[in-house]
């Protein structure tokens, strides 16, 4: 599953995604819509992340991203922030022998130099614990926003360039790919957003060229095994083209 990744466009896909991203949106509604504080809603997902990690697992899906944390959620209120960050903290110290157990590997993506130490060194070994596990790739997205991810895959290639072991005429797609943030790991096939909200929201904006998009007017807290299984089953659904045309799809379903 990892190793060195074509960003070249595919021509076909199987009916399960080999890779599901998820932005995590509507704690703070569900919260509201139950008279209880933002915190508590935070927490209520975190219930959410477990049964959708289970259901990809027994699925077969490969790799599942979930976007906890963006660049931009700074932004939020001071307090909600800290508690999202001991939320974060509470988790990776629970949570990680679990999925250490069920063989599922955890990866973090996103700039982590703005997190406390305390944090960063929970990351780290959290990430070397579940290292070797092969089940499933679990990948959290925090602090990460995908002009950040472009931004720094652009620093790494251009120092090369400087440096002399590259010329420009050597960049390419894959080039690139291979210093974003998860470009070993097939792009994703199916990005799922909850609470109704229809945008991207700067989530890994070079891996969603060809995504299918799935938006569910759930709140993430009630998105759970059900949801995720509906989700999925959309996705079979779906007729992936990549640029060609419904005849050129038949036809090499009928030479199968």
């Amino acid at each position: 599953m990892t190793g060195t990744v074509s960003a070249e466009i595919p021509e076909s896909a199987d009916s399960r995604p080999r890779h599901v991203a998820i932005i995590m949106d509507g704690n703070n509604r569900w919260a509201k819509s139950h008279r209880l504080t933002g915190v508590a809603g935070h927490k209520a997902g975190v219930d959410a992340v477990k049964a959708v990690v289970e259901t990809c697992a027994r699925e077969g899906v490969e790799v599942l991203t979930l976007f906890a944390f963006s660049s931009e959620n700074w932004r939020r209120p001071k307090d909600e922030v800290t508690a999202l960050m001991r939320l974060f903290l509470f988790a990776l110290e629970r949570e990680v022998r679990k999925l250490h157990r069920n063989d599922i590997r955890l990866r973090i993506i996103g700039d982590r130099s703005a997190f406390s130490p305390a944090l960063q060194e929970h990351m780290e070994e959290a990430e070397e614990l579940t290292r070797n596990n092969t089940r499933m790739t679990l990948v959290i997205a925090a602090n990460y926003g995908g002009h950040w991810d472009i931004a720094q895959a652009s620093r790494q290639v251009a120092a090369q360039v400087r440096s002399g072991q590259l010329e420009p005429s050597d960049i390419t797609d894959d080039l690139i790919q291979q210093h974003l943030s998860i470009g070993d790991l097939p792009m994703p096939d199916l990005m799922i957003r909850t609470a109704g909200e229809q945008r991207i929201s700067n989530f890994m904006l070079w891996h969603l060229a060809y995504t299918e998009l799935y938006f569910s007017p759930v709140f993430w807290p009630d998105f759970k095994e059900d949801e995720m299984r509906k989700a999925l089953q959309a996705y079979a659904g779906r007729q992936r083209r990549f640029g060609q045309t419904d005849d050129q799809i038949a036809a090499k379903a009928a030479q199968q």
